[in-house]
């Protein structure tokens, strides 16, 4: 946010795992990779990053639609292409965001 000095985060793990900090290192980054995946495709095909939306609980709500459409879109298997292709023909086709919604 404008105005606002940026801050650091450090956050620390207590297990455990004895002799396994690599298994454990390993379930981070693969958490973080599926994050940064989901979030990049978000960005992507819905512009995520480009919401003003800020009002109540709008944004929240908003990614919660988001997440929903990008499941479904991923289930619809009949059309080739990528989210954002499948996203954009579901606005020009009614049959076939009926068909998105029936997966």
């Amino acid at each position: 946010m404008p105005g606002k000095a940026p801050t650091i985060e450090q956050r620390y793990s207590l297990v455990s795992l004895e002799g396994q900090v690599e298994r454990l290192a390993q379930a981070v980054r693969s958490h973080w990779g599926i994050e940064n995946q989901v979030h990049w495709v978000l960005d992507v095909a819905f512009k995520e990053d480009d919401s003003r939306i800020r009002k109540d609980h709008a944004l929240e709500n908003l990614a919660l639609i988001r997440h929903l459409a990008l499941n479904l879109l991923r289930q619809e298997r009949s059309a080739k292409g990528d989210i954002k292709a499948k996203r954009l023909k579901a606005g020009w086709d009614n049959c076939y965001l009926s068909r998105i919604l029936a997966t």
